[in-house]
């Protein structure tokens, strides 16, 4: 664990928290029991995850971090924090990159670069009686190498890297202060105007939007027209029998 100075531009009041290996940031961060927000990043996971538990490719070099939170407010507004994670990971690879373009937005939570995968995004929180005690905004991003098609799922967007499609090579470090920053602006002003800036902020640069995609939810498949997404962040899906609202669900172009 290194404990040395915050850097330039880090935001106030975050602690941050950086360890060579770990089994899963994710779960370093649901047992370390900090009472205020804190970045844990490691150079290296053992056992890190993905959504439904799937293993997540991770050589050192790219980037695997997790806020942990302390919120306060009821599940479902908690859950609207993946659209601010998704904003300022956005935000800060934009900012790296020098250009915004080639970055958009996937329904609900990962970043893709000149449509790749360049990053994902996974919300866990433990608890009881349905309040919400500890939230853990799990992060990555794969900053110089990407998994190989055979370790994803079959129809799943194709992975990319930032190295391989830019050229540019960024450290975790580096990462992880832009991200803290931009996370910081966005974690504020959700606290203080609610969702529906960041709604209009992620709509405006996200993938497919007003194009035909497939949500997959359990057993079931719905092809429609992505037409956007709600107050309380559920995918907006016109069909052929109408207009359906989809809480949670898998997407594939």
């Amino acid at each position: 664990m290194s404990a040395e100075a915050l850097p330039q531009g880090w935001p106030q009041g975050v602690a941050r928290i950086l360890l060579d290996r770990v089994d899963s940031t994710n779960a370093y961060a649901a047992g370390l029991g900090a009472t205020g927000p804190t970045w844990i990043m490691a150079a290296e996971q053992t056992g890190g995850r993905g959504r439904r538990g799937r293993p997540w490719s991770s050589p050192r070099g790219n980037f695997y971090a997790t806020l942990s939170l302390r919120p306060t407010e009821t599940a479902d507004r908690v859950a609207l924090r993946s659209f601010a994670a998704a904003l300022a990971l956005r935000e800060a690879c934009a900012g790296l990159m020098g250009t915004g373009a080639g970055l958009a937005l996937k329904w609900p939570n990962d970043v893709l670069l000149n449509g790749g995968k360049l990053a994902g995004i996974l919300l866990e929180s433990t608890g009881a009686g349905g309040q919400i005690a500890q939230l853990s905004i799990g992060i990555g991003v794969n900053l110089i190498a990407a998994p190989t098609p055979d370790q994803v799922e079959s129809g799943a967007v194709a992975p990319v890297s930032l190295l391989a499609e830019t050229g540019i090579r960024v450290t975790p470090e580096t990462f992880l202060t832009a991200l803290a920053r931009a996370y910081h602006a966005w974690e504020s002003r959700f606290q203080a105007e609610g969702f529906a800036p960041l709604r209009a902020e992620w709509l405006a640069h996200a993938a497919r939007l007003g194009e035909t995609i497939t949500a997959r939810t359990g057993q079931s498949s719905h092809q429609g027209r992505f037409d956007g997404i709600d107050e309380s962040g559920a995918l907006i899906l016109t069909t052929p029998q109408g207009r359906q609202t989809i809480p949670a669900a898998e997407i594939f172009f």
